[in-house]
């Protein structure tokens, strides 16, 4: 056990669990899961980050701040994508003039996460390592990540519609609680059907004439609810069954191997990728026409670029096809009342169209 590295990664919704299994059992030392984003959090990266970067680097500083404060020693980086994999270095610089003292390891290469940098980090960390280790439980996060997300998807289309009030999310928690750093591979996908089974058992009140509403835009926003006012959960407690297909399976699986086929298939609007995940934003927008949604939610970041760019696009979408859609922006100055206020008046319209 390495005693003296304490280590900590910025906070990314329901993942973190998968974040901490993963570095507890390669690196074999203390692993600090940083707080769950909230207020603070974005006001401390508010604080010291420059006013034109987008509001992930901003969380993602707050949570480097919070987690140092904590006690932890170690930082990494691992987002890329789009500008924010060329964040690491300007976050190490701003946490050093404010005096603090860690090691800083940056584990992207050409805006994109790299297996070889990440293993020379396990392998600095803990010398006893080796890449079988490293590939073992690396495969094992990979189907904690498919099941998590099997998982939420199937919370976000029912949860709206449970009988008893409160019976998924408290599942859902014993779900997250349930994970254990030595858990197997067989042991995870065990859990995963017996979670599976005990969600399905949960009585619905749903007759198929309810709302459905697609969440599209910028993977942060979209991933940690605390980021953007759990705006997810809200719709669910309003009766509203929710479909979005960003999550990290996707952006880890499937992006690669259907970009070029979103590309094609929204060939009306878009000629080329536009960047991050702004191409999907406009597939499924194009999706939600075509399958009968009654409304589309557009979220993003303030100062997304790739999404900015999508948005005149998604507005002509709506327009042509006559489906009701608003565009949410999150920064550190917006206030919460404000976003509910938009989301009643939204589900206001497209319960009365309905």
């Amino acid at each position: 056990m390495n005693s003296d590295k304490i280590v900590s990664f910025p906070h990314l919704g329901c993942y973190a669990v998968v974040f901490d299994y993963f570095l507890s059992n390669v690196l074999k030392c203390k692993i600090l899961v940083p707080p769950p984003t909230t207020r603070r959090t974005i006001e401390l990266g508010s604080k010291y980050s420059p006013d034109f970067v987008c509001v992930p680097f901003k969380y993602n500083l707050g949570n480097y701040i919070e987690a140092l404060e904590k006690g932890a020693n170690v930082l990494i980086q691992g987002g890329g994508g789009c500008r924010y994999g060329y964040y690491a270095e300007l976050q190490e610089e701003i946490l050093r003039k404010l005096g603090y003292d860690f090691e800083f390891y940056n584990l992207i290469v050409d805006n994109h996460i790299s297996l070889k940098k990440g293993y020379r980090f396990c392998k600095k960390i803990n010398s006893k390592t080796n890449i079988f280790k490293c590939g073992y439980y690396l495969f094992n996060s990979l189907v904690m990540i498919l099941c998590i997300d099997k998982i939420e998807k199937y919370i976000r289309s029912n949860m709206g519609f449970e009988v008893t009030r409160g019976e998924f999310e408290k599942l859902e928690e014993e779900y997250f609680s349930s994970f254990d750093k030595n858990n197997g591979l067989f042991k995870i996908i065990k859990n995963y059907y017996r979670y599976k089974k005990n969600f399905k058992k949960i009585s619905l009140n749903k007759n198929g004439k309810h709302l459905k509403v697609m969440l599209i835009g910028e993977l942060y926003s979209l991933i940690d609810f605390n980021t953007s006012y759990n705006t997810e959960r809200k719709l669910m407690k309003m009766g509203i069954e929710v479909y979005r297909e960003t999550d990290l399976t996707y952006l880890l699986i499937g992006k690669k191997m259907r970009l070029s086929k979103m590309v094609r298939k929204s060939k009306k609007y878009i000629k080329y990728n536009l960047g991050a995940d702004a191409s999907l934003s406009v597939f499924n927008a194009l999706r939600a026409v075509r399958d009968g949604y009654d409304g589309i939610i557009h979220m993003k970041s303030f100062g997304c670029i790739p999404e900015i760019t999508a948005l005149s696009i998604l507005e002509n979408i709506a327009s042509e096809n006559n489906i009701p859609m608003i565009s949410l922006s999150f920064d550190a100055e917006d206030n919460e009342v404000g976003v509910d206020t938009r989301l009643e008046a939204f589900y206001d319209m497209i319960e009365g169209r309905k």
